[in-house]
């Protein structure tokens, strides 16, 4: 096992249970906070979620050695960039993690499998409620996140889904792959869903998050990344994003200058995360609870 995660199991104290979170980078991750918060308020006080972070090469062999039972692991969620690698270590597979392609949930039974689900779809049909309902979406994007959104927008019915992504080759791919429809640059839509990174890290020499938005885009500006400008973001109704950091992203930012119905990250994230731990525990995931805690950690 690789120093970054034996130290991430010493993290704490010895819980008789653990869970965690598998990606690479993960420092940023605010699933330890939601979840530990979920897991005290339930009464499960001798469980602990903690990050483990595992370069690509390694997360095969770190996946196979927590399932075996090191340090009372019974499960982990999946983050960038190990989804599709999540799915193909399971021994068994969810409908949606087999149907998206992609896993950000592992189970881990006494005997060592490993069972793999997809709950970043479901997660997204629960947030959007019935926002996509017979109307029209683009979806940002060509990876595993992206793929859910697509299982998820499709899920929750909408009239036609639409992938740009910068690589032509991958949105292709994705649009194939669950009928939806390339476009070769981003298009007027009722529902917008960015699945990309862009939005993650302040541009360099931009204002803080909160600063008024200008209305015309460089090539170093987040919206222009995404192939959009500030005027473009008043042809969605409803902008979704799934990055999350303090403050807004650009693009949230922008969609909430021209009155659009926003969801951002966070509350993705929650959704998403519920899911999992109910799977894991068997109890109702506290969700409010748990949105509050990742919200109150500092930037």
């Amino acid at each position: 096992m690789q120093e970054e995660v034996t130290r991430s199991v010493a993290e704490g104290g010895t819980p008789t249970h653990r869970l965690g979170v598998l990606g690479w980078p993960v420092a940023h991750s605010r699933s330890p906070a939601m979840h530990n918060a979920a897991l005290a308020a339930v009464g499960l006080a001798d469980w602990r979620y903690q990050r483990l972070p595992v370069p690509p090469r390694l997360f095969e062999e770190t996946t196979l050695a927590l399932a075996l039972a090191l340090a009372g692991f019974l499960g982990a969620n999946v983050t960038i960039p190990h989804k599709a690698a999540a799915l193909a270590v399971a021994d068994e597979a969810g409908e949606a993690a087999r149907e998206i392609g992609a896993a950000n949930t592992l189970t881990f039974a006494e005997e060592g499998s490993i069972s793999a689900e997809n709950t970043d779809g479901p997660g997204l049909v629960e947030a959007l409620g019935d926002g996509a309902r017979g109307r029209s979406a683009l979806v940002l994007g060509a990876g595993g996140s992206a793929r859910a959104a697509v299982w998820a927008l499709q899920r929750a019915g909408a009239s036609e889904v639409s992938v740009w992504n910068r690589t032509p080759e991958r949105a292709e791919e994705l649009a194939r792959a669950f009928a939806a429809r390339r476009v070769p640059a981003p298009e007027p839509a009722d529902v917008l869903v960015n699945c990309t990174s862009v939005g993650l890290a302040e541009p360099a020499g931009r204002a803080p998050s909160g600063a008024r938005l200008e209305r015309s885009a460089t090539e170093d500006c987040a919206l222009n990344q995404l192939g959009m400008t500030f005027d473009q973001l008043g042809e969605y109704g409803y902008v979704v994003d799934l990055v999350y950091r303090p403050g807004s992203t650009p693009l949230l930012a922008a969609a909430a200058a021209h009155g659009a119905r926003t969801v951002d990250g966070l509350e993705i994230l929650v959704a998403q995360g519920a899911l999992s731990f109910e799977l894991w525990t068997g109890r109702p995931a506290p969700r409010e609870l748990m949105l509050a805690a990742a919200r109150a950690l500092p930037s």
